[in-house]
């Protein structure tokens, strides 16, 4: 009996720890499918709402802003409340927010409802890593985080798709009331197998530190989003260069502030985080543009639309195995600075498509920036993070966080902008999506110029793993 009892305890466990790794695989597809559907449909929720196409950026931004402001505060709320209370808030709020973005009737209530579901989805994945760190053993975790991991490669396949699908089958409500019966399935299991975690005594929170860098990066949003150099952009820019200096002293005299001014003395990482704000600045742009160019100029239906970002997602899950040996043969800073004037002039390249453009060329086209644009984003990674010490290496990841969801944003703003810009300019859209285009591009390329600065002697590929997007 005692033999059969241990036997069964340990396929329970087994069974619990399988079932933990599914919720948070859930948890991870419905935050990158989120975040990539939506840009099929834009074009079909710009006419239900009786707004312009390029007017609905807010509604990408605020997802992902809302995400880059609150993802610090999930490791500290999963000490002070639990793992598994806190998870299953995350896709409570995350569901209703879906249903809200469903039900709006205006712009406004639409980007309000996106605010809500951010709130949920800066939860999903901090807190599934770290639910999966603290219940795995650590001959397991590499694997289950692996697995994990592909969640964030299937969502942007599946996302344009099938955001395409419904929208052109039933509606654009669609592809926010699909989280509905996932998350009501989500929240079933997270209270049935999700360990409630141990409740820390956590260390007081930086909500001020926290509320300093946020306001930074909403007024410097929103100096952006206005287009055109004004009083108003002028103190929102203001505004924004103030709280980021405000945070400096703060951080000097606060005992657990948000991000050590230390880490700022590892000359990678700052090399590396600023030169992620300004190459993902194009990478966020394509996403948004591309959908829209497809259907608004091409005359693409949405489900083709969609079926046209597939080579970029592809190629981009096929190349992640590529960029270890490629790294270890050239070094992060050969690497970094070839590949990224491959990712810059991929991304200049998309200006040529237009109606008469051949569809193999146009495959080419977005499978290349695909693979080069993955590759980007691994390689990045591992040169922001690599010299971080053991003390710095969760606040230095939190911040890289919130800079890669700041540059997502960034992107839709200043390539919107651009494309609004150019056609008020030149009173027709289709040379303006191409300038748009030819100037993300170069952003990117500028980019190159950041990374020269790395110190090659910290980066020696033999002792870096390069860590997945």
């Amino acid at each position: 009996m005692p033999m059969r009892t241990a036997s069964a305890s340990a396929t329970d466990q087994a069974f619990s720890q399988k079932a933990m790794l599914w919720i948070v695989f859930a948890g991870f597809f419905m935050q990158t499918l989120d975040t990539t559907i939506v840009n099929t449909a834009l074009p079909a929720m710009a006419r239900s709402l009786g707004e312009k196409p390029l007017d609905l950026k807010p509604v990408v931004v605020a997802y992902t802003l809302t995400m880059a402001m609150l993802t610090p505060a999930s490791g500290w709320l999963a000490d002070r409340f639990g793992t598994r209370r806190v998870y299953f808030s995350a896709i409570l709020i995350f569901v209703i927010g879906s249903v809200f973005c469903a039900t709006a009737h205006t712009l406004t209530q639409l980007v309000i409802a996106r605010v809500l579901q951010g709130i949920g989805g800066s939860m999903l994945l901090p807190i599934g890593r770290l639910a999966v760190l603290r219940n795995i053993p650590g001959e397991q975790y590499i694997a289950a985080l692996a697995f994990v991991s592909i969640a964030g490669q299937v969502g942007p396949i599946f996302g344009p798709v099938l955001g395409g699908w419904l929208v052109q089958s039933a509606s654009w409500h669609w592809i926010f009331l699909i989280n509905v019966p996932v998350g009501l399935v989500g929240l079933f299991a997270v209270h049935r197998y999700l360990p409630a975690g141990e409740v820390d005594a956590a260390p007081p929170f930086d909500w001020i530190g926290c509320g300093l860098l946020s306001l930074c990066m909403v007024t410097f949003s929103l100096a952006l989003e206005r287009g055109s150099v004004s009083s108003l952009s002028a103190a929102l820019m203001a505004i924004s260069i103030a709280s980021a200096l405000l945070y400096i002293p703060h951080a000097r005299r606060h005992r657990t502030p948000l991000f050590r001014l230390a880490l700022f003395r590892e000359p990678n990482f700052s090399v590396g985080l600023v030169g992620n704000l300004v190459c993902r600045i194009g990478s966020g742009a394509v996403p948004f543009l591309l959908p829209l160019l497809f259907q608004l100029q091409l005359g693409y239906s949405p489900f083709h639309s969609g079926l046209m970002l597939l080579p970029v997602a592809i190629s981009g899950t096929i190349s992640k195995r590529w960029i270890v040996p490629l790294v270890n043969r050239f070094g992060y800073d050969i690497f970094l600075l070839v590949n990224t004037v491959i990712v810059g002039a991929s991304i200049a390249s998309f200006a040529a498509i237009s109606p008469g453009w051949p569809l193999g060329l146009s495959i080419v086209q977005l499978a290349i920036f695909g693979a080069a644009n993955s590759m980007q984003f691994a390689a990045m990674n591992g040169v922001t993070l690599k010299g971080l010490s053991r003390e710095d290496a969760g606040s230095g990841n939190s911040l890289f966080s919130m800079v890669q969801m700041l540059a997502i944003g960034l992107g839709v703003t200043i390539g919107g902008g651009l494309v609004s810009l150019f056609s008020a300019k030149l009173g027709v859209a289709a040379p303006a999506y191409r300038l748009a285009f030819l100037s993300v591009g170069m952003i990117t390329l500028a980019s190159a110029m950041v990374f020269r600065r790395l110190d090659a002697d910290l980066l020696n590929p033999k002792r870096t793993a390069v860590e997945a997007r």
